[in-house]
């Protein structure tokens, strides 16, 4: 028993290593991930108690689960009948096109790591890089939503900065499953993007078993109350005005939506706007259809040399953060109560009455948007300016006029943000945002002027609060004898909650 055994060094370190892999995967692995586990419960159930919308089982279910689900979902699978029996493709390959299909769209959603990490980051980045403000929110009908509820938040889309933003201010409210462009499926972004509970959408995509894969999940997502963020325009505004609604999405939640169901759909519009967006001039210049078509490289190029030059600005104690980014929440739309004034049941209605109807619900959802898009100093700034263009102005002048519009925007219903409940100061921080990006030049007389060749940008900024502009003309809203009140005096509205580091 005592006897010694010779081994050769290599079977030592075999042995060596066998045990080790075996201890970390019989020992260690398992206690780590009952931790992690532990943790992560413990997270969920705290955020649960605490936020007004809950998170639903669906979203915290395994994601092969999900994946396995939608696949062999009864309508996924009788429309790989159909397309097998139409072109002769075998029945295994178009089922292994439903499961490539099904793994990019279905989330792998991570509360630690939406509500403690991702929070944490975005919050951090967000005071970085603006003056973030949630200028406007509809308190007492956001707290009416009925309990269990889907909740559809509905935006308009200005920049890809929106995903942040957005998610930031409702993280007190609910975790936001976003659908996303093709654009982010880059490692890593399209990982991160999946764990934050986003899921990708192929926007142009004619693929029949495509399109039928993507809008079952999107049933399975509104039958179990799954939160939701979506861009009804299906991309960034190019020249800043709103764009049409696209109805994709919205048609599958309607169609999924069952009115004499326990759950209500409602969708909540949002309204956003920055002083400045951080793709304003990519946006432009893709309006020109000579330059439109640039390499992926050289768009690397532009992002990589914007980055620096403000990095460069930093280096040298000249940098400024990028004016107001505002936030506004407006008043729900039940889509039950909805369908119960203008169809008894969508799912019943042939596919030309049903488009009409999605189509004037999304138009009714984007007017709500719209009406609370707030406008902000570089926005009423521009608008001013942009409409006399080769005028020269005084300061003075432009805050008479700039005062002026506000008041015109606040009696015909708009948001108007008035940081500091200052006007001159309003209007002092939208010029100096100008001024220092030379789309707007002062000259040696004091005097301001338009840059000629900015007028597009500016004119991009003007287009922002178009709309409400547009209502507060005073041949269609006439002046009232009453003076009104801005939106930082109401009470319904206060001074937007300034955020970390602003």
């Amino acid at each position: 028993m005592t006897a010694e055994i010779a081994l050769p060094l290599w079977l030592v370190l075999l042995l060596g290593a066998l045990a080790l892999w075996a201890a970390l995967t019989r020992i260690l692995v398992p206690g780590v991930r009952w931790m992690l586990r532990r943790r992560v419960t413990l997270v969920i159930e705290d955020l649960n108690r605490r936020l007004p919308l809950k998170i639903p089982p669906f979203a915290l279910a395994k994601r092969q689960v999900l994946i396995d689900r939608l696949c062999y979902d009864p309508k996924v699978l009788a429309a790989v009948e159909a397309e097998s029996t139409a072109t002769g493709k075998p029945r295994a390959v178009l089922m292994g096109e439903v499961e490539r299909y099904a793994r990019e769209i279905v989330p792998a959603f991570n509360a630690y790591l939406y509500f403690r990490i991702g929070y944490w980051l975005a919050r951090r980045f967000a005071a970085w890089v603006y003056r973030v403000r949630l200028g406007f929110a509809d308190e007492a009908a956001l707290a009416a939503i009925p309990p269990g509820s889907t909740v559809v938040f509905v935006m308009n889309h200005r920049s890809n900065f929106d995903y942040v933003l957005v998610a930031f201010l409702a993280a007190d409210r609910t975790a936001l499953s976003y659908a996303v462009g093709e654009w982010a499926r880059i490692w890593p972004l399209q990982q991160l993007i999946r764990a934050m509970g986003g899921y990708f959408v192929r926007r142009n995509s004619g693929r029949g078993l495509y399109r039928r894969v993507l809008e079952s999940y999107v049933a399975m997502a509104v039958e179990n109350g799954v939160a939701q963020a979506i861009y009804p325009e299906g991309g960034l505004s190019r020249d800043g005005t709103l764009r049409r609604p696209k109805l994709g999405l919205i048609d599958y939640m309607l169609k999924a939506f069952d009115p004499a169901g326990a759950r209500d759909l409602v969708f909540v519009p949002v309204g956003i706007n920055y002083d400045r967006v951080l793709e304003d001039r990519t946006l432009l210049l893709s309006l020109d259809q000579e330059r439109r078509q640039r390499s992926k490289l050289a768009a690397l190029g532009t992002t990589l040399g914007f980055i620096s030059h403000n990095f460069s600005l930093m280096a040298q104690g000249r940098w400024y953060r990028f004016g107001y980014a505002c936030v506004n929440f407006g008043t729900p739309l039940s889509a039950r109560a909805w369908i119960s004034q203008h169809a008894p049941d969508l799912r019943q209605a042939d596919k030309e009455r049903r488009i009409a109807l999605v189509e004037r619900f999304a138009e009714e959802l984007m007017a709500r948007v719209a009406a609370i898009i707030p406008a902000l100093p570089v926005s009423l700034v521009a608008t001013v300016m942009t409409r006399e263009p080769t005028r020269t102005w005084t300061e003075l002048e432009i805050k008479a006029e700039v005062k002026a519009l506000m008041t015109r925007l606040v009696r015909a219903g708009a948001k108007v943000y008035v940081p500091r409940r200052d006007e001159d100061y309003a209007v002092g921080a939208g010029l100096r945002m100008l001024t220092l990006r030379r789309l707007v030049l002062v000259g040696e007389d004091g005097f301001y002027r338009v840059a000629a060749e900015e007028l597009p940008l500016l004119r991009y900024y003007a287009n922002a609060i178009a709309e409400g502009v547009a209502r507060a003309d005073p041949a269609a809203a006439p002046e009232q004898a009453a003076p009104p009140q801005r939106l930082g005096q109401l009470a319904l509205a206060q001074e937007a909650t300034p955020l970390a580091g602003t």
